[in-house]
This record gives C-alpha cells, structure tokens and sequence, in this order.
C-alpha cells in the first residue's frame, strides 16, 4: 500500500507560512498525523531557489552570511530566495543574485526541486548552477547590493580550495551554518 494524505488542516498561517496537521494513511495502512509546516501562496512546483555561484576564473563560490531568527544567530548560507508568483527559477537565480550580492551571472543549470527539511516542511527548494564572469569584479571585488529594506546580508568571496578554512572561522565566530554547505564540504572530502 502506498501511503497517502487523506486530509490537512490549518491549524494557523501568517503571511509566509502555514502550520498545518497532516493525516495520512501509511503503508501498513495505520491512520497516522503529522504536523508540518510550509510556505503559503506559491503557484509552482517550486517555493524557492538556492544559488551556487562559482566565480570564474577566479575559483570562487559566493556566499552570505546574515541574521535568521529561527536560528536565533547569524547564518553563513548560499544566496536564495522565493520564487514569485510567474517567475521561473532561473529568473528568480539572477534576481536574487543580485539583490542580495550585487553580482551579475548566468544561469548554467537548475534543479528539480529537492527537500531540505521533509521531515517538517514540504517547502521545494530549486538549486541553480550559476557562473559570474570574474573580469567585471577585479582584485576581489564585492559590488554594491540591493537588498530589501529588512536584510541586512553580508557578502563574501570564498576560493574554493579555502571553503572548509572558511567554514572553520565562521563556525568559530558562533556562526550556523547551512547544511547545503555541509553537503558541499562533504562532497570535496570524497573526491567529487
């Protein structure tokens, strides 16, 4: 037997997420209930878009590091944002490039949409491969950003081959640190 939602209630919702219990049939077909959260008003396949920018040629990954209050700390992340109503995640990659960094890139590739966090959220979060042409941001570069009047995100150029002594300093400085970073680190320890 497949498990299956049999039905969902709503048990509050603010402007971006809505708390819900969920009752489900599981696969020994056992009536079950599970709270979850999730974001509310998305159209698509997709809530949101992370960014993994590498700088090219200078090997560097772009990232940003700013206050999450879930957290309750500063967080060192990727770029990311939600996708609105009609834009494509593409679209959503390069806007959100920059307005949080300043940086102009392409996009290279996007994902499906994956789940960070299943067990809580069925929030579905694209990843997008993108490339910034190094020659328009010499000697290190950090172009102005255009954030919204409510973030307060800092930008950071990270040498690829210097991500894990990054990690370690942010880490030190009683940072969190995103677990799609984590992934990454643990990719490059095996080889990948």
């Amino acid at each position: 037997m497949k498990p299956v939602i049999d039905r969902s209630e709503l048990l509050c919702s603010g402007k971006f997420l809505a708390y819900k219990k969920l009752y489900y049939t599981d696969a020994r077909g056992v009536a079950r209930h599970w709270e979850a959260v999730d974001r509310t008003g998305s159209t698509g396949a997709a809530h949101a878009v992370f960014i993994v920018a590498k700088i090219v040629p200078d090997n560097e990954v772009v990232l940003v590091r700013q206050f999450r209050p879930p957290a309750g700390k500063l967080m060192v992340e990727f770029p990311a944002g939600l996708i609105d109503p009609g834009e494509s995640a593409g679209s959503t990659a390069i806007r959100e490039l920059y307005e949080e960094t300043g940086f102009e890139g392409k996009v290279l590739s996007c994902t499906a949409g994956g789940y960070s966090s299943p067990g809580m959220t069925g929030e579905s979060i694209i990843l997008a491969a993108m490339e910034i042409d190094g020659e328009k941001y010499p000697g290190g570069m950090i172009p102005p950003n255009h954030q919204e009047e409510c973030e307060n995100i800092e930008v950071f150029r990270v040498k690829i081959g210097e991500l894990d002594q990054f990690i370690q300093k942010m880490e030190s400085e009683n940072c969190g640190i995103d677990s799609k970073i984590y992934t990454a680190l643990a990719f490059r320890s095996f080889g990948w």
